[in-house]
């Protein structure tokens, strides 16, 4: 038999009593913790530099998914003195200076954001084994601009290659370009380093992991080779990591990319980089994109008028269609 409850019984029952403390809407002060350099991140966990010491860390999930990444300067509670077995959380992170981002492909309307706080980044290609893939170095630069980051180009393996045709593709974009081969002198790589947060960025195999073993001894990151078939090197490093410089600044190390997709840039953004060409733009008719399909572009008028070098706007159209192309895969 089914078992019922009295009508005194339910009278029992009393419904939840409102909270006696009102809510807050103050959130926590998190201003005088700590604060850390994220310098990798590894299945949930974040190795942090405070000062000398190196912490690991979980996130507050407050913070969400992509709310931390390499680069980040972060405020730290809990465990910091980064002895074995010990684990701190990161509870807020600063505002950043810069963000580089990139998506899966053109159609994707996700941003993957790769590396904050940067204020440089090198462009890394091989001479040859891989050859360069201009598409894919116009493309990294298009996000630097669009991320307000300095580019500078790195070519690499010139013992395999010539480089003259390189730089004289980039030299119109005033962008420092230096040439490295095995055993070569850095100097100039060290020089445009110091001091500086720079990300170093390239398809796998171009050699990055050998110039950060250069420029940090004793760092001994893993180098991979090509394969002889397509060309394309193995992925040695798997996630970012943040290396110190003996001569001070950071270089971030990045895995090897094998597409850069655009679709969170705009047309603005690439032409604000140009600044020279963006104050010529004026007498543009509107509704004009300043690309080579517009007849009555100002830029081109300037052109005509010596007023603007050629081979800078070439440079600077080669940018505007690495911007809209849909062959990502370069």
């Amino acid at each position: 038999m089914g078992r019922y409850l009295r009508s005194d019984a339910l009278e029992s029952f009393d419904r939840p009593r409102k909270r006696t403390r009102p809510r807050t809407k103050d959130r926590p002060d998190y201003s005088d913790l700590p604060l850390g350099r994220v310098i990798t991140i590894d299945r949930g966990r974040y190795r942090c530099q405070t000062g000398e010491v190196m912490v690991t860390a979980t996130k507050a999930r407050l913070l969400g998914r992509k709310g931390v990444i390499v680069g980040d300067i972060v405020r730290l509670d809990g465990d910091i003195s980064g002895e074995e077995g010990t684990l701190a959380r990161i509870v807020a992170a600063e505002e950043r200076t810069t963000v580089l981002r990139r998506t899966a492909d053109d159609t994707d309307p996700f941003e993957r954001p790769m590396v904050a706080n940067a204020d440089q980044i090198v462009i890394v290609t091989a001479l040859a084994d891989p050859p360069p893939r201009i598409g894919m170095i116009d493309r990294i630069m298009v996000a630097a601009f669009d991320a307000g980051i300095e580019p500078i180009l790195c070519l690499t393996k010139a013992d395999l290659a010539s480089p003259d045709e390189l730089v004289a593709a980039y030299r119109p974009l005033d962008v420092p370009i230096v040439v490295t081969e095995p055993g070569s002198d850095l100097a100039e790589l060290h020089e445009l380093l110091r001091d500086r947060v720079s990300v170093l960025v390239g398809h796998s195999g171009v050699g990055k992991s050998t110039l950060v073993n250069a420029l940090i001894p004793g760092v001994n990151r893993s180098i991979g080779v090509v394969n002889d078939v397509t060309g394309r090197g193995r992925h040695t490093s798997t996630s970012a990591i943040a290396l110190e410089l003996p001569d001070g600044g950071w270089a971030i190390d990045t895995p090897g990319v094998r597409s850069f997709g655009l679709q969170h840039v705009t047309p603005e953004s690439v032409l604000a980089a140009f600044g020279d060409l963006e104050s010529l733009t004026a007498a543009c008719p509107r509704g004009c994109q300043h690309g080579p399909q517009d007849p009555e572009c100002a830029l081109d008028a300037a052109v005509d008028e010596g007023r603007l070098a050629p081979e800078r706007l070439a440079s600077y159209r080669r940018m505007w269609m690495a911007g809209r192309l849909r062959d990502w895969e370069l």
